[in-house]
């Protein structure tokens, strides 16, 4: 039995929590509350800069899944981080392994992809959770170590996990609604959106993509979620040229108003080497994330990842192992 059937019976069973589309009363979670509640005194924020203050050097940062991104990135609760890239660049695999990471770390996390079914996304996520035992060559019972497998995927994600069941193009006012449904009812405080050509269609409605950021950046910041933004970029004129934060396709306003923009960029040159028979430096990256915008942060810094094609991980140096979620190796007990 493949992975992917046996995605299907745990998305089935719902033992990873399915949010269906039609479940959200989207006039109740669209809009914010009353403006006049939000004008207060001075006083009113004491207590919230104390713990503000207190907090910075008491909490544990929200990281990245490298470690050598941990001294200069950092997920913060009120934030709308973008990643960008081009089709076929990664950013799907790269966002759900975060995802993951983010669950290990406590996190409460929804993806709503419009372009991927649940339980594709949840395959895909069961190979990076499992690493590199996604395969185990001793066992001849296949079906029972995947068993296994889904079985500790369903408790490392116990009620940490949710996915958004709504594929195609989708409207602003569901896709807030949702977001703010999951902040409000479940607790969730990152939400995953794959992609913002999915939610506004048309590539040059610059006032459409300007007011969708508008409300999801107003959403951060009123719920104290952390909010994920897929996009794409515009084709260069070679799939070798390195693309930067002007590249984001549509309205410039998209990486003026969020604040983080990564830039995923497969690095298409070394991929080209190797298929052209020619020799390859390894020590180089095969995909760049490159932070090109960090409002509350002091670094903007570009990060090497390396592929790990069996699990579907991106790691940090050449050679590197796959990240183990759940610390469980062969997944035996």
């Amino acid at each position: 039995m493949s992975l992917e059937q046996r995605a299907a019976e745990l998305d089935e069973a719902r033992r990873l929590r399915i949010i269906k589309s039609d479940s959200i009363d989207v006039e109740k979670y669209l809009h914010s509350n009353d403006v006049t509640i939000k004008v207060k005194q001075a006083r009113d924020f004491l207590d919230d800069i104390k713990e503000s203050y207190l907090s910075t050097a008491r909490d544990t940062k929200i990281v990245l899944p490298w470690s050598k991104t941990h001294d200069s990135f950092a997920f913060r609760p009120g934030e709308v981080t973008v990643y960008a890239g081009s089709n076929g660049g990664g950013k799907s695999l790269l966002t759900g392994q975060i995802a993951l990471h983010l669950v290990k770390q406590n996190q409460k996390v929804c993806i709503a992809s419009f372009e991927m079914k649940p339980v594709k996304t949840i395959e895909r996520m069961l190979r990076q959770f499992a690493g590199e035992y996604v395969d185990d060559p001793l066992s001849a019972d296949r079906e029972g170590y995947i068993t296994k497998l889904l079985a500790r995927l369903d408790k490392y994600t116990a009620d940490s996990l949710y996915f958004y069941d709504q594929q195609g193009t989708t409207s602003p006012d569901k896709v807030i609604a949702m977001a703010r449904y999951c902040a409000v009812e479940l607790g969730v405080q990152h939400i995953f959106i794959d992609s913002l050509m999915k939610c506004v269609k048309n590539e040059d409605d610059f006032n459409g993509q300007k007011g969708f950021i508008d409300e999801l950046t107003a959403l951060a910041r009123d719920h104290n979620v952390h909010i994920h933004l897929v996009h794409h970029i515009r084709k260069q004129a070679s799939d070798e040229v390195t693309p930067n934060k002007n590249d984001l396709k549509g309205s410039g306003s998209i990486s003026d108003q969020v604040d983080n923009v990564f830039l995923v960029w497969r690095n298409k040159k070394k991929e080209n080497q190797r298929n052209r028979g020619e020799t390859v430096d390894e020590s180089q990256g095969d995909t760049f994330l490159m932070n090109e915008k960090q409002r509350n942060g002091e670094a903007q810094e570009w990060y090497q990842l390396w592929y790990h094609q069996a699990s579907q991980q991106f790691v940090e140096s050449a050679g590197s192992r796959p990240q183990d979620f759940d610390n469980n190796g062969r997944f035996r007990d």
